[in-house]
């Protein structure tokens, strides 16, 4: 079984991850909580958690400086931060510091589902890679059931979310959920009718067109968005506005 730690000042959440859930479906269980990050890790050692879902607005040691130090101490622990906010920052500082996962506040049954199964498959990872024995699940339809129903709608937002990441790429997203990356390519298609890429570049050029209003040079807005490369970011840009980039500044000036 793997091992889950919950960190939140509000005791109904606790309820709802402990009732609401099936965690043994997959081979996880609730071993212990705590109220703020201090006290986390204060008993992190006994406890032993695989997975910590903590909250972000705690007192006196909030999420975000729960996780940077508890990845610093255990690398190999997987944090899923819960938010109240749907703050761009928050979400983009907790990339930064190597969470697992970003969810929102209220919690919605169905996306922590969508979380523990690719939680599932990353730690069976990370045990292959250690030479240990991966969990085996009594029902593996779980898995099938997630890559399936919520599948390519997810994958749209961990790019709305991640698209600033210069390394993102079919590849490092079909691992993240689990997915053959021809697969993801050609389901992708399928359901959206545009590929993976195009999916990408369009929602960085959307960002960079948000960012050009606030006078950014292009470099910087190319690296901000995850296209280090100011030359291919202004074919991008181009290809996906129809418009070069300084004739898009330069016409938003004028109105």
């Amino acid at each position: 079984m793997y091992r889950v730690m919950i960190i939140d000042d509000e005791p109904a959440i606790y309820k709802v991850l402990s009732k609401t859930i099936d965690w043994a479906s997959y081979n996880m269980e609730i071993v212990g909580t705590a109220a703020s990050g201090i006290e986390a890790i204060n008993t992190i050692d006994e406890l032993q958690p695989d997975v910590c879902f903590v909250d972000v607005q705690m007192p006196f040691m909030d999420g975000i400086e729960f996780s940077k130090l508890a990845k610093e101490r255990y690398p190999h622990l997987a944090i899923v931060v819960l938010s109240a906010y749907d703050e761009f920052q928050y979400a983009r500082e907790c990339i930064g510091i190597g969470v697992f996962d970003y969810r929102l506040k209220p919690i919605e049954k169905a996306d922590i589902n969508d979380t523990l199964r690719r939680l599932f498959l990353f730690l069976n990872e990370q045990r292959e890679a250690r030479g240990e024995e991966p969990e085996v699940l009594e029902n593996e339809s779980v898995l099938e059931q997630g890559r399936m129903s919520h599948g390519i709608e997810k994958v749209r937002e961990y790019i709305q979310t991640r698209y600033f990441e210069t390394d993102l790429n079919l590849t490092k997203v079909a691992n993240a959920f689990g997915f053959n990356p021809s697969y993801l390519s050609r389901k992708f298609k399928n359901e959206t009718g545009e590929s993976f890429v195009d999916y990408l570049n369009k929602c960085r050029v959307e960002h960079a067109k948000r960012a050009a209003l606030a006078g950014k040079p292009m470099y910087q807005i190319a690296a901000e968005v995850g296209v280090p490369d100011p030359n291919y970011f202004s074919r991008c840009f181009k290809r996906y506005t129809g418009i070069a980039f300084s004739a898009f500044v330069a016409s938003e000036k004028k109105e």
